[in-house]
């Protein structure tokens, strides 16, 4: 039996940066990572094998990185832990030891229970390259195809499954629009535009009640008794933990059904450490747990795990939720609460809103508009949420608003922060939109 001190299980954006952080906190440590994957897909690139990319094999993290961190791999599915032992053992009959073990197995496609659903040309999200291989073929040769949930991978699938296909896609979604559960109604409606834009039909409002056809599919058929052709269906709800070996070792489960965690991502195993979609999500806002499924949340997740595993090093303080996606050339983002969502947890806010060229002057090669709208409380003037839609430099636009909110600036913090401008790169510095916006709060808040 291979002995190990510390055993990752589960090698994607989790299971790697927890593995790759337990070596830079403990150089001496011998480590393993047991995956069931021969090849480790970049999950958030999946939509775009099917266009920009091309194929899963362009769409793979290399092994070499462990190698370069002196990490070990044993491929197979863990399938049991025996926490008294200290071990876990594999479908290949394989069995390791272990001083700390770190859960970080992921999640698993969600598939609704819809009459139909066991038939032939019906996919899910697999994290599997193989699978997606095969998924591609079929929307080459695919004239009809059906996309189920208008959330970011479902936009995103058929944005990229249209490129260059004489393809039919309709995106079926429940919610009166796609995106709902991420933005406020007004960037919904304007991420509708965009996609209907590039030819992608969308039917909202509208619940699938049975997927038509003999042992293959040819259409759904929907609440309203309306039928939609189609001979591949893709469906794209969402994710749930995968984790089945936790609960079977008497690893807690939360009522959300992940692993529950505490503020350093210890199980109530003390040798026991989980991190990304299979474990517990905590809201950096009330401290209650959230279903948010993000690889950005689980490499965080993941450092703050491996850092933890012999001693005390950080802390979890939440989850702040920060999403992007683009549709065209067009970044639609947000981070933290949206405005609905704000008032619905019974928050008092203030919105202040600013928008312009992304260069300057706006005649500048390249130069996109970006729309900014940045939420804060009433009363403190701390910053809860931020949306943004325009140029792709909105990309990482984002990821300054999430540092802003965690460290929860004021309005009058963001309208004073120093940046750094150039014609080329941003926006005016008397236009710049973060600054802007936060102004228009502080008139705001100043009445």
């Amino acid at each position: 039996m291979e002995e190990y001190d510390v055993v990752v299980l589960g090698g994607s954006a989790a299971g790697l940066t927890a593995a790759i952080t337990v070596r830079r906190f403990n150089p001496d440590k011998k480590i393993l990572i047991i995956r069931r994957e021969d090849n480790v897909l970049i999950p958030c690139g999946i939509p775009y094998i099917f266009g920009t990319v091309g194929s899963p094999e362009k769409n793979l993290v290399p092994d070499a990185v462990l190698g370069k961190n002196n990490i070990e791999l044993l491929i197979g599915e863990a399938i049991k832990i025996n926490r008294e032992n200290k071990t876990v053992e594999t479908d290949k009959g394989d069995t390791v030891k272990y001083d700390k073990l770190i859960i970080a197995t992921g999640s698993d496609p969600m598939v609704p229970p819809i009459k139909g659903a066991e038939k032939e040309n019906i996919y899910t999200v697999k994290k599997d390259d193989k699978y997606l291989a095969s998924l591609l073929l079929e929307v080459d040769r695919s004239r009809d195809m059906i996309i189920i949930g208008g959330g970011f991978i479902g936009m995103e699938f058929a944005d990229e499954c249209k490129k260059n296909r004489d393809l039919n896609v309709s995106v079926i979604e429940m919610l009166p629009h796609c995106l709902m559960l991420v933005f406020d109604e007004d960037f919904c409606k304007q991420g509708e535009e965009l996609i209907k834009g590039r030819g992608v039909n969308l039917i909202t409002n509208e619940r699938v009640e049975e997927i038509t056809g003999d042992s293959r599919v040819d259409g759904v058929r929907l609440s309203s008794g309306k039928t939609v052709k189609a001979d591949l269906l893709l469906i794209g709800i969402g994710v749930k933990p995968n984790i089945g070996i936790a609960e079977d070792s008497g690893i807690v489960i939360n009522e959300k059904g992940s692993i529950k965690v505490d503020r350093y991502m210890k199980t109530n195993d003390e040798n026991i450490f989980a991190c990304g979609d299979c474990c517990e999500k905590i809201s950096f806002f009330n401290k209650k747990p959230v279903n948010l499924m993000l690889a950005s949340i689980a490499t965080n997740e993941a450092r703050i795990a491996g850092a933890n595993l012999y001693e005390t090093n950080r802390s979890n303080e939440g989850a702040i939720g920060t999403y992007s996606t683009v549709i065209g050339d067009t970044a639609l983002a947000r981070s933290g609460m949206s405005i609905s969502g704000a008032k619905d947890s019974g928050y008092d806010i203030i919105v202040g809103m600013a928008e312009g060229p992304n260069c300057h002057p706006g005649s500048m090669p390249g130069s996109s508009n970006l729309k900014v709208s940045l939420i804060f409380e009433k009363g403190t003037g701390i910053i809860i949420g931020g949306q943004l839609i325009g140029a792709k430099s909105g990309g990482e636009l984002i990821n300054l608003i999430s540092g802003c909110i965690y460290k929860k600036m004021t309005a009058d913090d963001i309208a004073t922060f120093q940046m750094g401008t150039h014609p080329a790169l941003t926006a005016s510095p008397v236009a710049y939109q973060m600054s802007n916006a936060a102004e228009m709060a502080v008139k705001e808040l100043r009445l």
